[in-house]
């Protein structure tokens, strides 16, 4: 005679006690932990909403009240957006600077996705001799810190590549708006490695009999990679390129050192660094050339939050 034995449910002892876990989760879904939630958002919200506040505020009232007497004695101008975008002094111009902004990001955000997703690929899926120690060092490189590539790189673009007195590659002599592709390059060095490390783990997951299927119907690796990787992989690319985004939208280093601070190819960044440094104590129009600054990445992650969270979630559970 067979007797049934009881399962224990996930996060549930044998004694049929709820285990340190299941309570631990049901505590971070009370009622008071979402209270807790939503008030520690609201206060790291309120400098923020401050900031936005003081930019659309008069020139004497930022200078002499508080964002907050806004609500009693509402005063509203453009003036500050008018003179951070477009006047011709030392304080404006961000409008320019905003191009330049766009110019540097999208190619710097699209060849990294582009070359990662073709390395990940053939490192999950296409046997070659050495593979595994490849994607080791990609992995490896991931710890190599930004600044120590920064000098390499640029006396790569400078003079080129030299070995044994031959020069192997010439020195690339970009000038104004070439200076462009110097950045490009730059970044997408330091974005491979995390790039195909995370794309790496997410293609390798995919079912080996959807792949095994495709090449009994004749599909070859490019159409294979066209057709059925790339769509099931859409949310590990926005991840990548939200991280991505917001990493070279907000850089400073890298745009300073290999575009330069010309008003051709200087990105938002180098031209808020001089305000800040040059007009200290115009607020108003800091505050405006900050919102200027975060309008884009706000509607880019906005836009692609929902694949963000599904890309980073992936993986997580199986079944």
């Amino acid at each position: 005679m067979t007797t049934a034995t009881p399962t224990v449910g996930a996060g549930v002892q044998a004694t049929g006690t709820p285990g340190r876990a299941a309570r631990v989760r049901k505590r971070l879904n009370s009622r008071t932990a979402t209270l807790v939630s939503i008030v520690l958002a609201l206060l790291w919200t309120v400098p923020t909403f401050g900031l936005f506040i003081s930019s659309f505020r008069p020139e004497d009232q930022i200078k002499t009240t508080g964002w907050w007497t806004f609500f009693s004695d509402p005063q509203f101008t453009l003036e500050n957006y008018r003179e951070v975008l477009f006047s011709n002094g030392s304080s404006g111009q961000l409008a320019s600077y905003f191009i330049n902004s766009l110019a540097i990001t999208i190619p710097s955000v699209l060849f990294p996705i582009a070359f990662a997703s073709l390395a990940a690929y053939a490192l999950a899926w296409i046997n070659f001799k050495g593979r595994d120690w490849v994607y080791i060092a990609i992995f490896a490189m991931q710890i190599v810190p930004l600044q120590m590539a920064l000098v390499p790189l640029l006396k790569f673009f400078s003079t080129g590549v030299t070995i044994a007195g031959i020069q192997v590659l010439p020195a690339w002599g970009l000038v104004d708006e070439q200076k462009f592709a110097q950045v490009w390059f730059a970044h997408t060095c330091f974005a491979l490695p995390f790039a195909v490390y995370l794309l790496h783990n997410f293609i390798s997951q995919l079912p080996g009999e959807l792949m095994e299927s495709a090449r009994v119907d004749g599909a070859t690796h490019p159409k294979i990679f066209r057709t059925i990787v790339l769509p099931l992989i859409t949310p590990a690319l926005a991840a990548i390129g939200i991280f991505q985004f917001l990493w070279v939208w907000n850089d400073l280093l890298v745009a300073l050192i290999f575009a330069g601070g010309s008003n051709e190819t200087a990105p938002l960044t180098v031209r808020l660094a001089e305000l800040a440094g040059t007009r200290g104590n115009e607020w108003q129009r800091l505050t405006a050339g900050a919102f200027v600054s975060i309008v884009v990445p706000l509607i880019v992650f906005l836009s692609l939050q929902r694949f963000f969270v599904r890309g980073l979630l992936a993986g997580s559970v199986k079944g």
